[in-house]
């Protein structure tokens, strides 16, 4: 590792800045991880269009269809390929505790630069504050890799603000994932983002949450490489423009992608955002591959539906 574990909070302030995105998973024709396609992708990503740094075997990247092993080598696979051209953090996320210090671990002898642990589900638990500080003190007690934090709906409740921060005093806590309404968010800023890396995946928001609340990392989810081209990088754009402190160019670089964001979201079948975000990368010329179960692929009307959105969103290929 690159760091001591009481330096975790540090060197993440220096080094995680920008734009991450999180990488959808490449399965090929018999459902296997396609290792040439993720490289493929992991470099047109990283040389292509700048992103920083990637959240690996996250929700994007179905995870919860993935072997243990098949989970270790998608994280060798990312850190192999990022090298020192862009950061990684893995998510090592488990109900099982054991099967998140195992992947923990992997990740720290993989060379990972962090790693991401979402909320675990609670059931008939509703006092959760003591519950849940205890829960990432026992993984900060056993990893010395930085640990984000992660909260969002699908674990059955929310993190509260309170909790958060209570739970961000811990020496490898790090950053957190903030999947909840832009109160709570700005509530946790508000609280602790002098001491943790705040951030959350809607790119809606990115740019009010640089103007507004001082943040530096957007972490992260599939927009800066599905809205972006090698020859169009609006979303590149208007983040340096609002670092920069010109926001009125950066709000008008951002609201120029409104056709791209619209044709997306017309065309994605509510039960099917997987199978659609790869189709649209396929369109994009990188490897998107199929889905694996529960999750559903496009039907042939589908795919022709997106195709003639992408052919008409207006970004330059």
């Amino acid at each position: 590792m690159k760091y001591q574990k009481h330096e975790a909070k540090a060197y993440a302030r220096e080094t995680m800045r920008g734009i991450w995105a999180a990488a959808l998973n490449p399965f090929d024709s018999d459902l296997r991880l396609d290792e040439d396609g993720l490289r493929r992708n992991i470099r047109h990503w990283i040389d292509d269009l700048g992103i920083q740094g990637l959240f690996i075997a996250g929700k994007q990247g179905e995870f919860w269809s993935m072997s243990l092993d098949e989970r270790k080598r998608n994280m060798t696979l990312a850190a192999e390929e990022c090298g020192d051209k862009a950061g990684t953090i893995m998510s090592i996320s488990d109900q099982n505790v054991d099967t998140v210090l195992e992947l923990g671990r992997h990740a720290q002898d993989c060379g990972a630069d962090y790693v991401v642990v979402h909320a675990p589900m609670l059931s008939f638990c509703s006092d959760r504050d003591e519950v849940l500080y205890n829960y990432y003190k026992h993984l900060c007690d056993r990893l010395d890799i930085g640990i984000a934090m992660w909260s969002h709906p699908d674990s059955g409740y929310l993190m509260e603000p309170e909790t958060c921060a209570r739970v961000a005093e811990l020496p490898n806590i790090m950053a957190i994932k903030y999947s909840v309404p832009r109160e709570m968010y700005v509530r946790l800023t508000r609280m602790i983002g002098d001491r943790i890396l705040v951030s959350t995946s809607s790119e809606l928001e990115w740019l009010d949450n640089i103007e507004e609340l001082g943040w530096q990392l957007y972490l992260c989810s599939s927009p800066p490489y599905q809205l972006q081209t090698s020859k169009d990088q609006r979303m590149n754009e208007y983040t340096e423009l609002a670092f920069a402190g010109k926001f009125d160019k950066a709000r008008r670089v951002r609201d120029s992608l409104d056709p791209v964001r619209e044709a997306i979201r017309k065309t994605r079948p509510g039960g099917k955002p997987t199978a659609h975000g790869k189709y649209w990368q396929e369109l994009l010329g990188q490897v998107g591959g199929r889905v694996r179960h529960p999750m559903l692929e496009l039907t042939e009307k589908e795919k022709a539906a997106t195709t003639a959105a992408f052919e008409d969103c207006g970004l330059q290929r």
